[in-house]
């Protein structure tokens, strides 16, 4: 295995009812050696996920370009493993890739992760959910997730391929200090965090202008 930042893990998930019933979820992810990424067009009218084999549960809120591929850092979900006093394993968090070495949290609008001879690009973080919370199995775990800040990556498809395993990750990161967790802040109604992203126009124009919107409903 690389010393170097590479792909720990990678997961694909089908559709299935979670324990209890429910909306059918693909937050349960099994392992994979390698796994073909594309672009999967549009959230609303794409092919969901943009891991092929890979299914989305609610295509209202994942999925599309924006959302291709998540990924978390399992230097992260260590430091989540002591904060619950139990286990987290590599793919526990329902993500596509998980890396060792990148810096999720802190990961720039637009960086990009070159793998071997795919081409990833850092778009937006992850906002928790009850399908997410009901995953995990802990109390105000959205309220937790959201305080913390360590929300991992959605990334967009710049060049499709075929991931592996144990493959390093080159990042190339722009000259701009606006990273995942501002966005993440900004989105979940930060005023300033929000006037901040908006002004360095880093972001998606869909992505900005929904921190537009926001902002003119607050009157700032």
């Amino acid at each position: 295995m690389s010393a170097l930042p590479h792909v720990l893990s990678l997961r694909s998930g089908r559709r299935t009812p979670p324990p209890g019933g429910g909306r059918p979820t693909a937050i349960a992810k099994a392992p994979v050696d390698s796994a073909e990424v594309r672009d999967p067009g549009p959230k609303h009218g794409g092919l969901g996920s943009g891991v092929v084999g890979d299914e989305v549960g609610n295509p209202k809120h994942h999925g599309g370009s924006l959302q291709a591929v998540y990924a978390y850092s399992r230097e992260d979900q260590l430091w989540w493993g002591e904060q619950i006093g139990r286990p987290v394993v590599a793919g526990d968090f329902g993500e596509n890739l998980t890396t060792l070495g990148v810096d999720t949290t802190h990961a720039l609008v637009g960086e990009t992760w070159r793998i071997g001879e795919v081409v990833l690009r850092v778009e937006v973080p992850r906002m928790p959910c009850s399908t997410f919370a009901k995953h995990m199995g802990e109390p105000r775990w959205v309220r937790r997730f959201s305080e913390a800040g360590r929300t991992g990556a959605y990334l967009s498809v710049v060049t499709p391929g075929v991931l592996t395993v144990g493959t390093p990750i080159v990042v190339e990161r722009p000259e701009h200090d606006v990273d995942l967790l501002v966005l993440f802040r900004a989105i979940t109604g930060d005023l300033d965090a929000a006037r901040r992203v908006v002004a360095s126009g880093v972001t998606h124009p869909d992505v900005e202008r929904g921190l537009v919107e926001a902002l003119e409903r607050r009157g700032a």
